[in-house]
């Protein structure tokens, strides 16, 4: 437990005083975000603010996940590592978009195919790692499962090899581009992505103290592997986004770009596999997921109205749905501070269900 506490302390220093080193050394070397021309035009006066800020929260992650098994002299797991390569990989993917970006000056990066074949490459690597006979524990237990899960392995649900490696990889690209997605207002993707990795510290706390044992034969314990070292990397995570988030307040001084909301949304997606809660992520990562609907169902009333029509229409002013209301006339800071408490009240359901079955008995 010792390693958590020094986990997120160490990755929240790192980051609060990292984050002001990157901001002088971005400005000066020119990393200024492009903006969409689409967009509000409130946004305008951003361009030109430091972006790649997520390089940041992932050296804060490591830092802090390290340092804290360096303290206490404990071993990183597999499942620790797995987590982390699937968290640096996405951010490498968005590194480079955001790379594109800066140095051709466009708020286009990477094309939409290169993008998808990166995150396609890292989830897959990830899914067959996590799923791999390699990296069973002494008891027989993968870092992933193949069942489908809710708030553990449902036993009926179960998938063969390629089908799930290849949901793996649906829920991967579905939530870093959800939280891609949210990332669109000053600490909007930060503080909500803040509230989801303490869910998750909080879920493999929990599933560490009732995990499966010889010694503990309680119906309800949960088959995960590595759940207390999972937690340091939420820690970690948890206070890496808290710090990055002093200086991404409204106004931000830094943005983390692609590199940041592509990892971060890498990771939620990595919990959820790994602790068997796959479709109560749907739940803690509500507001990732409204973000992800607002822009499909504007892109698909858009066309599908067009086709039938010859004039296409829209649901909302733009997408996604955070800048409709900035369309509406919702302060910037408001829209976030709303949307920050639609993301607490979606942890709390989360983390009430998840316990909610182990009252019960379910």
């Amino acid at each position: 437990m010792r390693a958590i506490l020094f986990g997120g302390g160490l990755a929240l220093l790192f980051s609060l005083l990292g984050t002001r080193v990157a901001i002088t050394l971005f400005t000066r070397w020119g990393y200024g975000q492009e903006i969409r021309d689409d967009g509000p035009t409130s946004h305008h006066t951003k361009r030109g603010t430091p972006t790649m800020g997520g390089v940041v929260i992932i050296l804060a992650t490591v830092v802090g996940y390290f340092g804290a098994l360096l303290i206490t002299g404990t071993p990183p797991s597999a499942s620790a590592l797995l987590l982390l390569f699937l968290f640096v990989g996405m951010g490498l993917v968005g590194f480079l978009d955001d790379y594109i970006k800066i140095s051709k000056q466009r708020s286009l990066g990477l094309r939409s195919k290169a993008k998808m074949i990166g995150q396609t490459v890292i989830a897959v690597i990830f899914g067959v790692l996590a799923l791999s006979p390699w990296l069973e524990d002494d008891t027989g237990v993968t870092p992933a499962s193949q069942h489908i899960s809710f708030l553990r392995d449902i036993s009926w649900l179960a998938l063969p090899m390629v089908l799930a490696v290849l949901l793996i990889w649906f829920i991967i690209v579905a939530t870093s581009n959800g939280v891609n997605l949210t990332d669109g207002l000053d600490g909007l993707a930060t503080g909500a992505c803040t509230m989801v990795f303490g869910a998750y510290m909080i879920v493999n706390i929990w599933q560490n103290n009732q995990m499966c044992t010889p010694d503990f034969q309680e119906r309800l314990c949960y088959e995960v592997r590595d759940p207390l070292d999972l937690a340091v990397v939420a820690a970690a995570l948890t206070g890496a986004c808290f710090g990055f988030l002093w200086w991404n307040a409204s106004p931000a001084a830094i943005f983390m770009g692609d590199t940041g909301s592509l990892s971060l949304g890498g990771a939620v997606a990595g919990f959820a596999i790994m602790t068997r809660t796959e479709l109560l992520l749907i739940v803690l990562g509500g507001l990732f997921v409204l973000e992800t609907v607002s822009v499909m169902l504007q892109v698909t009333t858009f066309k599908v109205t067009k086709r039938m029509t010859g004039t296409g229409r829209r649901v909302f002013r733009i997408a996604p749905i955070h800048h409709h209301f900035e369309m509406l006339g919702w302060e910037q800071v408001t829209v976030v501070i709303r949307f920050w408490i639609i993301t607490g009240l979606c942890v709390a359901a989360g983390l009430g269900i998840f316990y909610a079955e182990w009252v019960a008995r379910l």
